[in-house]
């Protein structure tokens, strides 16, 4: 009988760590994972923030004026623009 009791004791033991563990485990992914959803909050908020970068830098108006500034580009004089016709049959895809 004692022999019985002291194994029920034993898994009981083994039992309760078990649990203890498996609860510890539990918790400290719970926390990386909230961790993890703030930095993709994070990341987010830096992708919208670089879109509107990338759309306030790429305005028509912002590049032509640092084209004629910075390269001394200017728009071509209406004689100056010429025209290409491209017979689609004799184009290769």
């Amino acid at each position: 009988m004692l022999r019985l009791n002291l194994l029920l004791l034993c898994v009981v033991i083994v039992l309760a760590l078990s649990a203890v563990t498996s609860q510890h485990r539990a918790r400290k992914y719970f926390v990386e994972l909230q961790s993890e959803k703030d930095k993709a909050q994070q990341m987010e908020v830096e992708w919208g923030q670089l879109q509107l970068e990338q759309s306030t830098l790429a305005l028509p108006a912002r590049v032509e004026g640092i084209a004629s500034r910075l390269l001394q580009m200017q728009m071509p004089q209406s004689a100056q623009i010429q025209f290409v016709r491209v017979d689609s049959a004799r184009v290769q895809p």
